[in-house]
Order: C-alpha cells, then structure tokens, then sequence
C-alpha cells in the first residue's frame, strides 16, 4: 500500500550529552529529510543532559517549525527517552535513530521506501559494527539466552534504528511497563519486519551512553522484562535434586535394612547429608511454586495488551 507525499514522518531523536556533535547531526538530518518526498517533524528528546545540547536544540526550534524538543527534568534512560518521542509523534510513521552519528542518515531514504511500499516495521541491520569484541559476544549472547527464555527471535545485528507505522505505534502506546526495551516490545507486537542494511559509523563525537554497567542493567531489565522463565529456575533444579535424593536415600535405607549387601559403609553423616539433599529439594520446589504465583503477578501486573490485531488485511464487517 502506497503512502501519499501529504504523509508525515516523524523523527525520533533520543539525546544524552551529545552537544559536541548535535549541530553537525543536525544539519545533516535535515538536509536529508528535504529530500524525501514527505513533510517532516524532529522530536529531539533530552534525557537529562549536563551540557549545553538542549540549548543548542532550543535554537534549532526557534529556526525551524518542524524541529521540536522534548526535554526531561533529569536523566531517565534511553528507553524512557525514545519511548516519550514515540508518544508524542504526530506523523504517519515513527522513524527512531541515535544522534551519535553511528546511524547514518543518508540510509532514511531506503527506510521510507519500505515504508512507502507497504512495511510497518522496518529494521535498520548494522555491518561492521564498531563495538570492541567483548562486547559484541555479550550482546551475541544475550540475544541466544533471551531468543531461548522468551521465545522472542531478536536480531543480535538489528539496531534501534528503525521505522514504525502509526498502527504499529498505537499497539505500542498500549504498552505501559516502565523496564523496557523498546526494540524488545516492537518485535513482541509481532508484525512482520523488512530490513535495511547500512555500515555502522565511527561516533561523531564524545563518547558512548551506555556504559557496561548501564548495558548489563539493560540486558536484566529486558530478561525480567520480556522473559517469564527465571522464576522458574528454581523449580528445574529442584525437580532434578529431589528425586535424585529421594532415591539415594531409599537405596541407603534398604541397603542398611538389608545388612549391606551393597557394601556401601554408609557413616551417620552421609545419611545426613542425603537428608539435607533431601530437604533442598524441596525448598528448591517450594521456591519454584512461588516463582509461578510471581510470575502471574508479574504478567498481570505489565499491563501489556492482551492481544494484537492486525487490522491492515481485514475485510470491514459493517
């Protein structure tokens, strides 16, 4: 389904202590959206910053209509910060990029274009990504360990640099959670997704947001967040202790019963020691019990819409 030039396209821009680089990101966005075939506006969202960037967005306001500020009273996070632009675009679609300069702007063309021919997710996918090799194995790894609790098929090479519809975006907004991942909760609406390919590029300036510790926060938040099963943790573990001990124990009872035909020599404190197995067991499986009445509460307590209904391909029945 074609998009009509009186289309808007809204522009995301979450900003942390980017002022080194924000006027040349800028300059560059703005030249680029020029030249799609659209009307625009840029929601710059100020997540707290401690150096002069929300001024100078201030005076890009004040020389531009189209531009426009969204500005936090204190740090949040980058989830919060892209989440508030999200709410509060007014465009036909919801395009979301960092203002570091790693997502090119000259790729929002292509972005468009799959919009325009009709794909409500499109999904900026990075080469040549620019992270130090620990970090590019964590993130590998986190997306194996959330892929197999949650079941969700995250791309550990797809970026928050992508393109909403304004039906995907409503489905979001109905989101209400506070630990997120925004690109987490966008896959788990389910539409389906294009990609675009770009090289990821070097910083413009500064250095990154996210550090280890903010990164390692992030990937428990999305754990809790998107993913039921380590509640369950216990409860594998315990399934596995108890029976393992209820059978030793029954195998040392007959055997002492039977005047140790097994030649086992069991002492007072193995005994002991298989009772105690014995009795974690069963603490590991209480705790498993529990960690299903939490999960319940947890799932409830989200808020997440009880369903999607993808409404594009439905006939009306009025």
């Amino acid at each position: 389904m074609s998009k009509s030039p009186q289309s808007v396209l809204s522009v995301v821009v979450p900003v942390y202590n980017e002022a080194a680089g924000i006027r040349q990101f800028h300059t560059a966005l703005v030249a680029v959206l020029k030249r799609v075939s659209l009307e625009y506006e840029v929601l710059y969202v100020d997540d707290g910053s401690s150096d002069a960037g929300a001024q100078y967005i201030a005076d890009f306001c004040r020389e531009d209509s189209q531009t426009h500020l969204i500005k936090f009273t204190r740090n949040f996070g980058k989830e919060m910060a892209t989440t508030a632009g999200i709410h509060a675009a007014q465009g036909d679609a919801v395009l979301l990029l960092d203002a570091d300069g790693q997502h090119p702007v000259d790729a929002i063309p292509r972005f468009v274009t799959k919009w325009q021919e009709g794909a409500r997710v499109v999904v900026g996918r990075r080469t040549g990504r620019q992270a130090p090799l620990i970090k590019r194995m964590g993130s590998k790894l986190f997306y194996t360990l959330l892929h197999r609790m949650a079941g969700i098929a995250l791309d550990p090479s797809a970026s928050d640099f992508r393109l909403i519809d304004k039906s995907v975006q409503a489905d979001f907004n109905r989101i209400r959670e506070h630990n997120r991942i925004t690109r987490g909760l966008v896959d788990w609406l389910g539409y389906e997704r294009e990609y675009v390919t770009y090289q990821e590029k070097e910083r413009t300036d500064g250095v990154a947001g996210y550090s280890l510790r903010k990164l390692l926060k992030l990937a428990v938040d999305s754990m809790v967040s998107l993913s039921i099963s380590p509640l369950y943790v216990t409860a594998y573990i315990g399934a596995v202790v108890l029976p393992a001990a209820t059978l030793l124990g029954l195998a040392m009872a007959i055997n002492f019963l039977l005047h140790d035909p097994l030649h086992m020599h069991a002492t007072g404190g193995a005994y002991l020691g298989v009772l105690i197995l014995f009795l974690v067991g069963i603490l590991l499986v209480s705790q498993g019990i529990i960690g299903l009445y939490l999960s319940h509460i947890h799932t409830e307590t989200q808020n997440r819409p009880l369903y999607v209904i993808d409404n594009e391909n439905v006939a009306d029945r009025s």
